[in-house]
């Protein structure tokens, strides 16, 4: 049962950094609310998942071909500087004292799911950790601990995601309308300097 919950444990440090992800889902939390930061959180680690089941098939081989990585870097490159953008654009017309219904709760789903799909450090991430989580686990305990293992680092990945949805709920609560808007240009600001970055590495692999 320990061996199981340093699993979790692990799942919960994997998620942990802050990163484009991290920020996009406290930036939706303080904007929208508990369900909208959470449903866009688990849309990302629906894309976590994937990238975990290709990893143990060993089609992530593919995807770290030079041409799409490229593709890749672009994509998240625009993915992230257009949220960014939309971001900034409306940090102004935040209101907390009212319950906005401008986008579906799935569309906040399938926000998550894209942007983590389209970012490459998720694909080189899961690539080296998880990667190397499978070598370990397969040798120290054998290939039939493998789905166990791999569904604990998930249920410490989801337990991140809860916590960012509660966290950014309680900022909602207690913060003023001048604050939010703060963290609001703040978080589009980091999603563009993030988008700028996807964008250079994909320039730096155009030019090799």
């Amino acid at each position: 049962m320990s061996l199981f919950l340093s699993y979790v444990i692990l799942g919960l440090s994997l998620s942990a950094p802050i990163g484009p992800i991290n920020a996009a889902q406290l930036d939706r939390g303080i904007k929208k609310g508990f369900w909208h930061s959470w449903l866009f959180g688990l849309g990302a680690v629906l894309a976590d998942i994937l990238y975990m089941v290709l990893v143990y098939l060993g089609v992530v081989h593919f995807l770290s071909t030079p041409f799409m990585q490229t593709f890749l870097w672009l994509f998240g490159a625009f993915v992230l500087i257009y949220t960014g953008i939309e971001s900034l654009i409306n940090a102004g017309k935040v209101n907390i004292s009212t319950k906005k219904k401008d986008e579906s709760l799935i569309a906040n789903l399938f926000s998550g799911f894209l942007m983590s799909l389209s970012n490459p450090m998720t694909i080189l991430f899961w690539l080296g950790i998880y990667g190397s989580v499978l070598v370990k686990t397969a040798s120290d305990h054998g290939k039939s601990d493998l789905f166990l293992f791999s569904t604990a680092i998930i249920i410490g990945v989801l337990i991140w995601d809860l916590t960012m949805a509660g966290i950014s709920s309680i900022f909602r609560k207690l913060l003023s309308t001048r604050a939010i808007t703060l963290i609001s240009v703040l978080s589009g600001l980091s999603l563009i300097i993030f988008g700028i970055y996807f964008g250079v590495r994909a320039l730096k692999l155009l030019l090799l």
